[in-house]
């Protein structure tokens, strides 16, 4: 029987059809050909501002900075996608959403930024590529520059958040550990328009991805989704 490495655990594919794995740590890139698309091809079952989201060529990609939002809630789950910047591009994939209407503080945004570019040469840590925006930083600089194809898996389960990127583990977190609005754990401010604790958080909510953020367009594709038990 074939097997596959699934976020670090070997494992049969029939075990995957009828069993559940182990999901944490991330080590390696799911093999998700076979999961569900996080988004139909005529985005019918997302929700966001009318003309401004829209596949092309096979890519998802936005006109504007507004983001696009699954219509269903998602708890304990791993997404698997890939995304292509422009120069100086900064977007994010936004999980754990309660408020649509108010999401910055009331979700979890995984954040992903041209860390090659000089516009964000002096940005603070917890604003790089693949970490918990103003949160938590990234464990290590993973992201390729502007104009290539990069990979992120994020799983999700609970409090514990995990980003796989480009084949590097930079983020494993547990939201307990943010109790306070103004101070991450390890003393850094936290950006005052956070205004919510990532402890207080719904675990439970819907995935959204960031648009054309200051100007510079983001591309997804291969948005696979898997719930996991």
């Amino acid at each position: 029987m074939r097997r596959i490495c699934l976020l670090g655990v070997m494992v049969s594919a029939l075990a995957l059809a009828g069993g559940q794995a182990e999901m944490f740590p991330l080590k390696c890139h799911p093999d998700s050909s076979g999961w569900k698309d996080l988004f139909t091809p005529d985005l019918s079952n997302a929700e966001f501002p009318k003309g401004i989201w829209f596949v092309e060529d096979g890519l998802l990609t936005a006109s504007q900075d507004q983001c696009i939002w699954t219509k269903e809630s998602y708890e304990n789950f791993v997404l698997d996608l890939e995304f292509k910047m422009g120069d100086a591009a900064n977007s994010g994939v936004i999980v754990y959403c309660s408020d649509l209407q108010n999401w910055i503080p009331n979700s979890v945004e995984i954040q992903i930024l041209d860390d090659h570019s000089p516009k964000w040469a002096q940005v603070a840590p917890t604003w790089r590529c693949g970490g918990l925006f103003g949160h938590s930083a990234p464990k290590k600089m993973a992201v390729k520059k502007a104009g290539e194809w990069n990979r992120m898996t994020v799983a999700c389960r609970g409090e514990r958040i995990c980003v796989l990127l480009n084949g590097e583990l930079v983020t494993d977190a547990n939201l307990k550990d943010w109790t306070s609005a103004k101070k991450n754990p390890d003393g850094s401010e936290i950006p005052p328009w956070l205004s919510r604790p990532l402890a207080e958080l719904a675990t439970k909510g819907r995935i959204g991805l960031q648009g054309k953020h200051g100007g510079a367009p983001i591309y997804f594709r291969n948005i696979k989704i898997k719930r996991l038990d």
